[in-house]
């Protein structure tokens, strides 16, 4: 097996060096080219050394992380995102399912992220795909990217009307009548997509503002005509954020 060729984009030289330690204690098939403090570094390193794998810092002085993979020409690599604390940026890689780790970046999560990269190795459309959601406009023009055992699904917004949660799983309901079975729980929905006009009405359910046809006292009405419940301590809200969205 050929080495796997890394580079680390981190603007924190201590970081870089733990980063860099641990992928030698942990890691032996990677070897790391190089490390970039900045963006523009990380742009030449990538074109002259082509990487195989890059861990990049998703906050650097002169650009973000996502800045930086829209002025690469040809992504054809995998990135595993670093990040301290931004949960802005976290939201981002959950919404498009994204590899990532928390610094200070903890042995056993960099042994699970190396491991799924290397189960993926040569698969690089991921990250293309969330440069299209983030470089989108409307949020109905952004999909929801969702790894699953069988593969990893990628649902149009505009194309979902309801969630349904049930304990540790979700179903997602799709406006042509079929649905979805996730692992993810509906607090995750709720916090990767209540800023792309859903809302959560119940303990239950998340709903898409496009597929509602009518607010009524206790329940939405959607355009096929599911019904779909507001608990009593959400009523009010459930008036504010409807009548917002509308105007």
């Amino acid at each position: 097996m050929k080495p796997v060729k890394a580079l680390i984009v981190e603007d924190n030289v201590f970081m870089a060096t733990v980063l860099h330690d641990l992928l030698k204690e942990h890691a032996t098939d990677i070897v790391v080219l190089d490390t970039a403090t900045t963006g523009n570094k990380a742009l030449q390193l990538i074109a002259s050394e082509k990487p195989n794998v890059v861990f990049l810092d998703i906050e650097l002085p002169d650009m973000t992380g996502f800045e930086l993979l829209q002025q690469v020409d040809d992504i054809n690599f995998q990135t595993i995102f670093t990040t301290s604390h931004s949960h802005y940026a976290i939201k981002a890689f959950r919404f498009n399912a994204l590899d990532y780790l928390i610094k200070p970046i903890q042995e056993n999560e960099l042994d699970e992220a190396i491991k799924r990269f290397l189960k993926s190795a040569g698969n690089t459309m991921e990250v293309k795909h969330a440069l299209s959601n983030i470089q989108s406009q409307s949020v109905d023009n952004q999909k929801l990217v969702l790894a699953t055992q069988n593969g990893t699904l990628r649902l149009p917004l505009k194309q979902i009307t309801h969630i349904e949660g049930e304990r540790n799983y979700s179903y997602i309901y799709l406006s042509k009548g079929s649905r979805e079975l996730s692992s993810k729980n509906l607090a995750y929905f709720e916090d990767i997509l209540t800023d792309k006009n859903f809302f959560r009405s119940h303990r239950s359910y998340l709903v898409n503002r496009y597929h509602i046809d009518a607010l009524k006292r206790d329940h939405f009405v959607l355009k096929n005509g599911v019904e779909i419940p507001i608990s009593r301590r959400k009523r009010a809200e459930a008036d504010a954020w409807f009548f917002n969205q509308r105007g």
